[in-house]
């Protein structure tokens, strides 16, 4: 019989936030995968776990993913767990969990800490629909073309950021989204833990005065337009192309002229003939 592959959520900072079946599992299993071993050995030490470690980080996922299959194949059983929070979650794991699936491997959830959930918990926007984005490009230029496309995003916006990038994602968040409300968690559970709440523009204000760790941003959902699209609008569109513009520029006048969402004109273009760019 194979063994089962517990992901397993760890402590976002504080060493209290574990759960008591976490603590069993990690005790009880064969072998834990950690994002990093150095960091996991704190946490396993301060509760008198000695249970093997094996690394299991970015990097070397995809390979290590076969190795640690061939272990559960065998009938050891293994507890996956990141840095901080739920693995999968922006952090290793895909791999791993679809190739157990694929092997008729048990895979259980040992659910806890999440960055996604605590910021959601605490920013004072709206929770019942939410989209979680992940990491951003670091490069400007894909990153503010990714925002252009999540600009029409009516449901709130999850996001994680490198601390030395938050005033630049802030200054684009502001610069393509308008000026709406938002929320910087860093440090979440920590000794330093910041929750800072409040328009763009006085986030970005106070960019300076945050300081290093962890961060998660929670922005605001577009307001969703009850504006109709007018009959025109295809032959605007054919207009515009046949003046050579591209398709970027005529979302933008069409959407901000009749005041509807720049994606359903975008999209609208796209479906259309004449696609110039």
């Amino acid at each position: 019989m194979p063994g089962t592959l517990y992901v397993v959520a760890t402590p976002l900072g504080n060493l209290e936030d574990i759960t008591q079946r976490a603590l069993r599992v990690l005790r009880e299993v064969d072998l834990i995968a950690a994002e990093d071993t150095r960091h996991s050995r704190k946490l396993l030490a301060h509760y008198a776990i000695e249970t093997p470690l094996t690394s299991y980080y970015d990097e070397i996922e995809a390979q290590k993913s076969a190795q640690l299959l061939r272990e559960l194949a065998d009938g050891k059983s293994v507890a996956l767990i990141s840095d901080a929070g739920t693995p999968g979650i922006a952090d290793p794991g895909y791999h791993l969990v679809r190739g157990a699936i694929e092997a008729d491997i048990p895979v259980v959830p040992i659910p806890g800490p999440s960055a996604v959930a605590a910021a959601l918990s605490v920013c004072g926007l709206p929770t019942d629909r939410f989209v979680f984005e992940g990491f951003l490009p670091a490069k400007a230029s894909k990153r503010r073309r990714r925002l252009e496309e999540l600009r029409a995003e009516p449901r709130t916006l999850v996001i994680y950021e490198a601390p030395h990038r938050v005033r630049e994602t802030l200054s684009d968040l502001l610069d393509v989204f308008g000026d709406r409300p938002a929320a910087v968690m860093r440090e979440a559970t920590k000794m330093f833990e910041e929750i800072a709440r409040g328009k763009l523009q006085e986030l970005l204000a106070r960019a300076d005065s945050f300081g290093r760790g962890e961060v998660t941003m929670v922005i605001g959902g577009a307001e969703e337009a009850a504006v109709e699209a007018p009959a025109d609008l295809d032959a605007e569109i054919a207009e515009l192309q046949g003046q050579g513009m591209h398709t970027r520029q005529i979302a933008d006048d069409l959407a901000a002229k009749h005041g509807l969402p720049r994606r359903e004109v975008y999209r609208r273009i796209v479906r259309g003939a004449g696609h110039t760019s």
